[in-house]
């Protein structure tokens, strides 16, 4: 566990947990909270004995009801009612934001375990981890425009690219609370189980993860899935994917998983994400697209 107080931390068996943890307020989110989940996302990168991680809610009522709207809970969640000089000051920024654009950058792959309702930015935060499951009880809502407000925390970037520009216009526009099933219909969510079976099954797969793939190999790998999908022409993928086979192929692991596959072993793969990156990472702050 942690010194976190809206959030518990733990790590066992190469598996990091996040668990939102505010029971008393159906885990809502708070600017207290975004702080220490970018926190617990720092810590989950320079750690090398991390190989997968699980967010998830506490209890079985919610994984995130959204922002905190009581005054003096949510902090700047939102942009307050202050006047500033440019919607460029850093006041502006939203804060669920901030936490996408965290997550975004982390090097683990990030699975959601989603134990009830998912609203705003209980939901939108969700977008920037990989892989979403969600318990038959899970309820989800983009309910900005029924606030009187847009959606934030990227979503606009993330969401039409999981699900197709379709759904999420409809989900936004519409602001409507639905279930797992439309979820899952939708392709917002992977699978849908029953609340007690919830967090194992997200276990089980962060499980497989940590098990069988080498670490350096799934840091590259979820920013090559996450990054060249945007980019405008399949040439420019192609040089990053073979920078990075190039790179690999030469490396201590693809030695390991060549030997462990030849001699039917488990593998243990000697390079670490915080010592062993190849030198072209990270690729989208240099120009390499010319």
């Amino acid at each position: 566990m942690s010194d976190f107080t809206q959030i518990l931390y733990e790590v066992e068996d190469n598996i990091a947990t996040i668990t939102l943890h505010r029971p008393d307020k159906m885990n809502a989110f708070t600017h207290v909270m975004m702080n220490e989940m970018i926190a617990a996302f720092d810590k989950i990168d320079a750690d090398d004995n991390v190989r997968a991680v699980i967010v998830t809610g506490h209890g079985d009522r919610a994984f995130c009801a959204g922002a905190d709207l009581t005054p003096g809970e949510g902090g700047r969640v939102f942009a307050s009612g202050e006047t500033v000089d440019s919607l460029s000051d850093s006041k502006v920024r939203d804060g669920g934001g901030m936490l996408t654009l965290r997550i975004y950058e982390c090097k683990k792959p990030v699975i959601a375990a989603v134990n009830g309702a998912a609203v705003g930015v209980g939901v939108t935060m969700q977008l920037a981890m990989d892989i979403r499951l969600a318990s038959d009880t899970a309820r989800f809502g983009f309910v900005f425009a029924r606030r009187g407000i847009v959606p934030e925390a990227a979503s606009s970037w993330f969401l039409p690219r999981l699900v197709g520009p379709q759904q999420a216009l409809e989900w936004c526009y519409t602001g409507r609370i639905f279930g797992a099933e439309e979820a899952l219909k939708g392709g917002l969510i992977r699978s849908i189980h029953p609340a007690v079976e919830l967090l194992a099954e997200a276990r089980k797969l962060a499980r497989e993860i940590a098990d069988n793939t080498a670490p350096v190999s799934i840091a590259l790998t979820r920013h090559m899935l996450w990054r060249n999908a945007a980019m405008p022409h399949p040439m420019d993928a192609h040089k990053i994917d073979s920078r990075a086979i190039y790179r690999r192929s030469r490396s201590g692991d693809a030695k390991e998983g060549i030997a462990s596959f030849l001699e039917k072993r488990d593998p243990h793969y000697p390079d670490t994400v915080s010592g062993d990156m190849p030198d072209f990472f990270p690729w989208w702050e240099e120009q390499v697209y010319s």
